[in-house]
């Protein structure tokens, strides 16, 4: 068996292979979160549901691939533990490019009924399995062949994925935005989603030229003779408090990253009725803050503690909560741009060095499944219901008359814990054409 030296590869080549899957898996992920905000609920529910149910419908698609997420953490992790990184990685990437090239051809409510829906959440629930295995993966990748004292710096790559895969995501909607609104809702929805395609292709070739992670050649060293317990097994019976810490210590993170993006975007343009290419736009910008300043704030990590950092973002997020959601009243865009740049500096802090952190809490013959788990459970219980949870609230009573309502910031808590203040629901009172 190769010693590690002989299989350790450039962490920077690791890093960028992290990188390139993880946005890919990303801007397919976001690609969806986007269009059920401003999207699915014209063009995969009745049309003489109430507007309300629409949203909460189009909502509910978003959350139901949440469900299976810890499942493909245990079965991707599986495989990561005991194959091998890569080849899990592979697949992923594969299954997760499919479903949503498939999103891009589906037929509509008005085509075949109640079956759009239905085919709609059976990709929904292939993209949930595929996301379970993905940042798991792509982690261990970067984080394991970092150099010793700089592991939060290359794992941060894996998270700048979000951040590449929300700025193609929103550019490629805000792009289609221009094509007017009959022309959008016809088909300009779907060119994000077949798109992915060619990114799907460029993300394979890359990761098929990846070397296996150095780490994998010790697992099989020490544990090629031993009885092995299924990885699963052995977390929750030896590491089970790792894998709550994990859970709480990323809520916000998650939670709050989907309220502030795609239940931003239905309450901004259904109840405030304010521009959509305007929210897309911010939301652009907030993505490409966060490609910045992500690797420096992990690069600071290194030197001051992890820790640390994660902290100031909590406290960042805390305090920018509700502010958050009072200048969308206001209708400014300076104001709410400013407003959206700087949240999402502050969940940078948080989210950058996290992956470093949880990485370090698992064995390595178990970790894929350990950080897998932590990171899955709490996608599923914090940010698939958080903008739910958020839509189906009571909202303040606001005038439906004049170009944009006035209204107050959401007046109920989140029960996602990612802020205080996602009351309004999202329920769209738009006219024949929304405005952009």
């Amino acid at each position: 068996m190769p010693t590690q030296p002989a299989t350790r590869q450039s962490p920077y080549r690791a890093a960028f292979a992290a990188l390139a899957g993880t946005s890919i898996e990303w801007y397919d992920f976001y690609a969806f979160a986007t269009a059920a905000a401003i999207v699915f609920d014209d063009v995969f529910f009745p049309p003489d549901m109430s507007p309300y149910l629409k949203t909460l419908s189009a909502f509910a698609t978003f959350a139901v691939g949440f469900l299976l997420r810890p499942l493909g953490g245990i079965v991707f992790g599986h495989i990561g533990d005991r194959v091998g990184r890569k080849k899990t990685l592979v697949i992923t990437l594969v299954m997760m490019g499919v479903a949503s090239f498939a999103i891009g051809l589906l037929p509509t409510y008005s085509q075949v009924g109640a079956l759009a829906p239905v085919l709609l959440i059976a990709l929904r629930l292939i993209q949930g399995i595929a996301i379970g295995g993905e940042w798991g993966g792509a982690v261990l990748i970067a984080v394991e062949n970092a150099p010793p004292g700089k592991a939060a710096f290359f794992g941060s790559f894996a998270q700048l994925g979000s951040s590449v895969g929300a700025l193609l995501s929103t550019g490629a909607f805000s792009l289609m935005n221009l094509f007017g609104n009959d022309a959008f809702m016809s088909w300009g929805w779907r060119v994000p989603f077949l798109a992915s395609s060619v990114l799907v292709i460029v993300g394979l070739v890359v990761r098929v030229k990846l070397e296996e992670s150095p780490v994998m050649s010790e697992v099989r060293d020490e544990h090629a003779a031993a009885e092995q317990k299924l990885p699963v097994v052995e977390v929750f019976q030896k590491a089970w408090r790792t894998v709550l810490i994990g859970v709480f210590a990323l809520a916000t993170a998650t939670g709050g990253y989907y309220v502030v993006t795609s239940f931003l975007l239905s309450y901004g343009t259904g109840d405030l009725r304010l521009s959509e290419s305007m929210l897309l736009n911010g939301l652009t910008l907030a993505a490409f803050l966060e490609l910045l300043v992500t690797p420096w704030l992990s690069w600071l990590a290194d030197r001051v503690g992890p820790h640390k950092v994660v902290i100031a973002g909590l406290a960042g997020v805390i305090v920018l909560a509700i502010p958050q959601f009072m200048v969308l009243g206001t209708g400014s865009v300076i104001l709410i741009w400013l407003m959206m740049l700087a949240m999402r500096l502050v969940m940078s802090a948080l989210y950058g060095p996290i992956a470093s952190i949880l990485a370090e809490g698992f064995a390595p013959h178990v970790r894929y499944t350990g950080i897998s788990l932590s990171y899955q459970i709490c996608n599923m219980v914090f940010g698939g219901l958080a903008p739910l949870l958020a839509v189906s609230s009571p909202r303040p009573r606001a005038a439906t008359t004049g170009p944009r309502r006035s209204c107050s910031w959401p007046s109920r808590p989140s029960a996602s814990g990612a802020r205080p203040g996602s009351g309004a629901c999202g329920c769209r009172s738009r006219g024949t054409a929304r405005p952009r």
